[in-house]
């Protein structure tokens, strides 16, 4: 049997729990060390954890027993982090977005690359079961030619975000709502309907407190021809998930509430397609293992993930210019 990835976390916010949640649930990682810069946020999360608290990221990336580091700090320190723990010969799970811009999300790309150490990006929602049969049966040819879809993102955050959080901030996290959770299923919409070419987008700010939009859409016009809309919002009274792929020949209906349905083609009414939950964190974490022991590179590695943030990107600058813009300016000038 394979020994387990020994692994540090690093950045203490509360998606390291649910990625080291996730690493307990498997039997392919071991988390031996974790650090942040306050003592007590990682003298909790070592207790919690079972691991060693360390005082500095030096002494982490020092350690000759750690071989990875999973990266859930801000944003904006993803490339210094990265390229420090490249040069130390220490694989890399950076949660999504690579970066808040091209330039850095290329540069970390290019430093694992060169270093040769494994870099994978969280994107775990692609994975979900349903979404899969969905990829399954476009692939298969059942849904012939697809045409056009449709996704909803959306969760409450009234009354329950902290504005000193990075995550609030348009200075941590340009463009809100879209860039934290809307990249989620740009990504979706990717993977089903093929990249895109160009990007449309509006953005409001309507009920949280904060300088970031909390309601974004994007009209994203595939290479295909083929053409999606997606709304994010933090502003709903609750949340949910919606996703609906047509094509020429048969329609399939996903969300959160009743699950995944399709049509096809001459028939009336949509069937229910069984779906069952899936680890999709354990799944993503176990590859990333994987690929650190020599098995094939991580589905979502840095060049997809910078191509990914650079789709946001342009529809970012499209709410604020009022244009439509296409993703290989954003790739070329970012």
């Amino acid at each position: 049997m394979t020994e387990p990835l020994r692994v540090a976390c690093i950045g203490m916010g509360w998606w390291s729990d649910v990625l080291a949640d996730a690493m307990k649930r498997s039997d392919k990682l071991d988390i031996v060390a974790c650090f942040t810069r306050s003592p007590d946020k990682r003298a909790a999360f070592a207790k919690k954890y079972g691991c060693r608290p360390v005082a500095t990221y030096e002494e982490v990336l020092a350690d000759p027993q750690i071989e990875a580091i999973v990266n859930t700090t801000p944003n904006d320190v993803h490339l210094p982090t990265t390229r420090q723990a490249a040069a130390a010969g220490k694989h890399v799970f950076l949660d999504k977005p690579i970066a808040n811009n091209v330039s850095q999300g290329r540069e970390i790309t290019e430093i694992c690359a060169k270093a040769g150490v494994v870099l994978a990006l969280g994107y775990q929602r692609r994975r979900e079961s349903h979404f899969r049969w969905i990829k399954r049966q476009i692939e298969a040819g059942v849904f012939g030619k697809t045409v056009n879809a449709e996704a909803n993102i959306s969760r409450d955050r009234f009354g329950k975000i902290d504005l000193n959080s990075w995550r609030y901030q348009a200075a941590g996290m340009p463009g809100g709502v879209m860039l934290q959770i809307g990249i989620h299923y740009t990504d979706v919409l990717t993977y089903l309907m093929g990249p895109v070419k160009a990007v449309r987008g509006q953005s409001s700010q309507l009920v949280l407190p904060g300088d970031n939009p909390d309601v974004a859409s994007l009209i994203l016009e595939h290479e295909s021809g083929a053409l999606s809309t997606l709304n994010a919002s933090y502003a709903s009274a609750s949340e949910y998930y919606l996703m609906n792929i047509y094509g020429k020949d048969a329609t399939a209906y996903y969300d959160m509430h009743n699950g995944l349905r399709v049509l096809k083609r001459g028939e009336n009414k949509p069937v229910a397609v069984p779906a069952a939950d899936n680890d999709t964190f354990v799944e993503e974490l176990e590859e990333f293992a994987a690929a650190c022991r020599g098995g094939p590179k991580p589905e979502v590695g840095g060049e997809y993930a910078t191509t990914s943030l650079a789709v946001v990107r342009a529809g970012i600058l499209s709410a604020r210019e009022g244009r439509r813009v296409e993703v290989a300016e954003i790739l070329k000038n970012d």
